[in-house]
């Protein structure tokens, strides 16, 4: 999945559960500003920010590391 991929499912999580942006921002953690930056495409999060957000939405975060074509 790509980031806007999932930086879209975030949110679209947030507005199914009706949680304000305000409310998750103190939920996971995160700035107001940053949450708002990330949701409007102009951030760049960390795997960590955004597992912070997706963990306090019900979502879990997978990293998979693929094997090298050869």
């Amino acid at each position: 999945m790509h980031q806007a991929d999932l930086i879209k499912a975030l949110k679209e999580r947030r507005e199914v559960l009706d949680v304000t942006q305000d409310h998750l921002a103190e939920l996971a953690g995160v700035g107001l500003r940053t949450l708002k930056a990330i949701e409007s495409g102009k951030g760049n999060p960390t795997f960590e920010t955004l597992n912070k957000l997706a963990d306090v939405l019900g979502m879990e975060l997978k990293l998979e590391v693929k094997k090298p074509k050869l």
